[in-house]
């Protein structure tokens, strides 16, 4: 049986990540031959890879990788079974790794095919299942590209990019603030704009339907009831939808007594608070139509209008789980 050093383990090791008695034990198996040993440690990757497919990998690492001139971006998520092994500095370590070769691919197929030191990803995350014991398989990945492009990720389990159509002089607070935006409110689409007629109109009838279930459960308990909306975005606020809100409340005025002169100072008010209620849906889910988390009292469109002559072309968002 060939002697093997500690040398040999230790240079095994580093090229594996494999555990130190794993190591040693591949390499007794290979007499001390280092390409068999490695060969070793990939077979009973496999295996475990194998034992391990029907596997949740609901833990994991978010990673966001921008290109040095920041116009690319790359969100991946490098899925594991256990927060535990999900925390591990080589574990993370390798979701960088990834991250960075995501940068030049443009689909998760792409990576899994891109080259990780002589073997591809596929076989690397086999190897690695090997070494750790847990199912790693890479379980999110998009890409973004724009003149400039940030990012942001929050506690390795949240990463989002966005993408803007200029760099401007605050481009980098611009982008990471719109990230941070992005990854705190989970926004599905950029506009109300982008709404397809079909799926509001089912929307609204889903929630109206929704809200009156619930008040008549609190009219039982005489509780206030909630607002019953007509709408729910504002792409159903019409010029004539507008001009018969602007009429119903001008009659709510005149009912109550107050006197026309001041109508001008109270109409503005009663309109935002109409167009507000009227638009959840735009504030669940557009991104420009959200509320900015860092001045609710203006949504993210008007926070990106303050910086100039800018806007934002597209975001993606990843999450773990």
């Amino acid at each position: 049986m060939a002697k093997i050093t500690a040398a040999e383990v230790n240079k095994l090791r580093k090229a594996t990540g494999a555990g130190m008695m794993d190591c040693k034990n591949a390499l007794v198996e290979a007499e001390g031959d280092f390409d068999k040993a490695i060969e070793v440690l990939r077979k009973k990757g496999q295996k475990v890879a194998a034992k391990r497919a029907d596997r949740e990998s609901s833990e994991g690492a978010a990673i966001a990788k921008l290109n040095s001139d920041q116009t690319v971006g790359v969100a991946i998520v490098l899925g594991c079974e256990t927060d535990f092994v999900g925390k591990n500095e080589n574990f993370l370590a390798l979701a960088d790794q990834l991250a960075e070769i995501a940068l030049n691919c443009n689909s998760k197929e792409e990576l899994l095919a891109a080259d990780f030191g002589g073997m591809t990803v596929a076989e690397k995350l086999v190897e690695q299942t090997g070494v750790i014991g847990e199912k790693l398989e890479i379980t999110a990945f998009e890409k973004l590209e724009a003149p400039y492009v940030g990012s942001y990720v929050h506690i390795n389990k949240i990463a989002a990019l966005v993408g803007l159509s200029a760099k401007v002089d605050t481009a980098d607070v611009l982008a990471k603030d719109v990230s941070m935006q992005v990854a705190s409110m989970g926004a599905t689409t950029l506009s109300y704009k982008d709404f397809d007629p079909t799926f509001v109109a089912a929307e609204t009838e889903a929630r109206i339907a929704v809200i009156e279930k619930d008040n008549e459960e609190l009219g039982r308990l005489g509780k206030t009831l909630k607002n019953v909306p007509q709408y729910i975005s504002m792409s159903q606020l019409t010029p004539e939808v507008m001009a018969k809100a602007e009429e119903d409340a001008k009659a709510q005025l005149q009912a109550e007594g107050k006197p026309e002169k001041i109508w001008d100072k109270i109409l503005p008010g009663k309109m935002e608070r109409f167009v507000s209620d009227n638009t959840t849906l735009d504030q669940e889910q557009c991104l420009l139509d959200q509320n900015f988390i860092k001045d609710e009292k203006i949504n993210v469109g008007k926070y990106v209008e303050s910086h100039g002559d800018v806007s934002v072309l597209g975001f993606k968002r990843v999450t773990v789980g």
